[in-house]
């Protein structure tokens, strides 16, 4: 199988991924920070390299910053739910996943509104007008992805923060499609959350994800679970410190450990060169594609200023559902359908047929997507 779903979370992790994992069943087996036996005091020093690499990964202000969530999506509902109050409004944006869309829509119901901006890609001034056009009085947050899980389009992220704090607002980056592959700099970003899979691009395992503040950013958050933290046990209200104040109950160590290991992969590669290669797979895909007269297309041809490397396309004649099974059927693994991203297909008007989505890795080959466009050609004579 060619396997071109790191878009949902890349697949083969790195052997020493594997590796973090297996040893962490087997050397820190015990809870970190609930004891003070040798065990558990390793477990928590494993845990808290991890949160060192991720701190220095993303230039965070410090490992206590990066709070562990069980994904992306936890991490945003962690902000979109502990900061809106009724009477606030946020600004989105029209290529938005349901990790943004849904807690909002139900946020609505008590009194919280949301205007999703329109994105024009490759336009970065356009967009940012956009989002600006969208800003109210009582607009508390700017939440945005920083590029489509459907499309690849890259948003201003830098400009769109600046933004949000000219005008008195919180900024979220959700950077479940970019971390790992597009380099983040919180110094230069200035984003108050950033919202990150531990699963895609930094090659950890599913169930792992972050949440990284800005310094102060974290007060202005309700918490939305307490428990036990194995800090300030004596006291029945929650710990006001980071991490512990978003980190209640057993968390997955193993899965941190591997993250930890997947993080180190990707600075040892660099993001860098990391999205050099996966973009010129991308744009050497899409050249392929483009020359196919039953290959639909929806954006130009893909940049490393303007996209991260996602490419999503249709078939004539055929939903992209039954383009994905016949792909499946020969051996590749993509993604059909919407994507969980409705908003996304509404800015395409793809959302009747949704789309086929390929997205590369790091262990991609060229000639295996040149096999894949191949295949494409061959669809419509083989069931």
């Amino acid at each position: 199988m060619v396997y071109l779903d790191n878009g949902a979370t890349t697949y083969p992790k790195p052997p020493q991924v594997r590796a973090a994992m297996g040893e962490a069943m087997l050397r820190f087996g015990a809870n970190p920070g609930r004891a003070g036996h040798a065990m558990a005091m390793q477990a928590a020093e494993a845990v808290f390299r991890t949160r060192e690499s991720a701190a220095e990964l993303f230039h965070a202000a410090g490992p206590e910053n990066v709070v562990f969530t069980l994904n992306c999506t936890e991490a945003v509902n962690f902000v979109l739910k502990g900061l809106l109050r009724p009477g606030d409004h946020a600004v989105i944006s029209c290529l938005e996943h349901n990790a943004v869309l849904r807690p909002l829509w139900n946020l609505a119901k008590q009194g919280v509104s949301y205007t999703a901006a329109r994105v024009f890609p490759g336009d970065d001034d356009r967009t940012l007008a956009s989002f600006a056009s969208c800003i109210k009085p009582n607009t508390r947050l700017i939440a945005c992805t920083h590029a489509s899980n459907v499309w690849g389009i890259r948003l201003p992220a830098e400009r769109l923060a600046q933004l949000a704090h000219e005008h008195g607002a919180a900024f979220l980056l959700d950077a479940a499609q970019s971390a790992g592959v597009v380099p983040i700099d919180l110094r230069s970003l200035q984003a108050d959350y950033l919202c990150c899979a531990g699963h895609k691009g930094l090659y950890g395992p599913m169930g792992t994800g972050m949440l990284i503040f800005s310094p102060g950013a974290e007060l202005q958050l309700n918490t939305l679970l307490e428990g036990g933290t194995g800090s300030a046990s004596a006291s029945p209200e929650q710990p006001q410190i980071l991490p512990d104040r978003f980190e209640s109950g057993t968390g997955n160590t193993p899965g941190v450990v591997a993250l930890g290991a997947g993080i180190r992969f990707v600075r040892q590669k660099g993001e860098k060169k990391i999205l050099q290669y996966e973009m010129d797979l991308i744009r050497r895909l899409y050249h392929r594609l483009e020359k196919d007269p039953n290959v639909i297309l929806y954006t130009a041809e893909p940049d490393d200023e303007h996209y991260v490397p996602v490419l999503s396309f249709n078939y004539d004649g055929m939903t992209s559902e039954e383009t994905a099974a016949r792909l499946n059927r020969a051996g590749f693994a993509v993604r059909a359908g919407l994507h969980c991203a409705p908003l996304a297909h509404q800015w395409a008007q793809t959302l009747q047929t949704g789309a086929v989505r390929c997205a590369p890795s790091v262990f991609t080959r060229p000639e295996q997507l040149d096999a894949f466009a191949k295949q494409l050609t061959l669809l419509k004579n083989r069931g």
